[in-house]
């Protein structure tokens, strides 16, 4: 069975979080990326933060969240993505960049709009009472 390796960080806001759509997408996502050869789990979502929302995360003070896996959305039937989730402060401005078309802060209510491994982050982030 094939699986998508990736990362994502989990920003929350008054009890919502941070979601991005990128050009073309029909579906939101919690922001993050994949490693490239060679990098940390912290520096893969440094970069890709940087990249896709033009701020800075603070890599020394990032908390590991859990990992968490279901059907890759847009890929056929079997293909899973593993999506290991961390949390953490940063500094700048959010603003979409790169492929990102939109950012939104999203509730519990929001998940028809969200992948099927973000479900299930959203799942755990409600059962902590962290997601209204």
């Amino acid at each position: 069975m094939k699986s998508i390796d990736k990362l994502a960080w989990i920003e929350l806001q008054n009890k919502s979080i941070l979601s991005t759509k990128s050009y073309g997408k029909d579906k939101y996502y919690i922001p993050g990326g994949k490693r490239e050869i060679g990098e940390t789990d912290q520096q893969a979502l440094a970069r890709e933060i940087q990249e896709e929302l033009t701020v800075h995360i603070d890599t020394n003070k990032l908390t590991y969240f859990g990992v968490f896996e279901a059907q890759a959305h847009g890929h056929p039937a079997g293909v899973l993505v593993k999506m290991t989730c961390y949390s953490g402060s940063y500094s700048g401005e959010l603003q979409a960049s790169s492929e990102i078309e939109e950012i939104r802060w999203l509730k519990y209510a929001d998940k028809d709009k969200i992948s099927e491994v973000d479900q299930l982050i959203f799942d755990a982030l409600k059962q902590q009472d962290l997601l209204d």
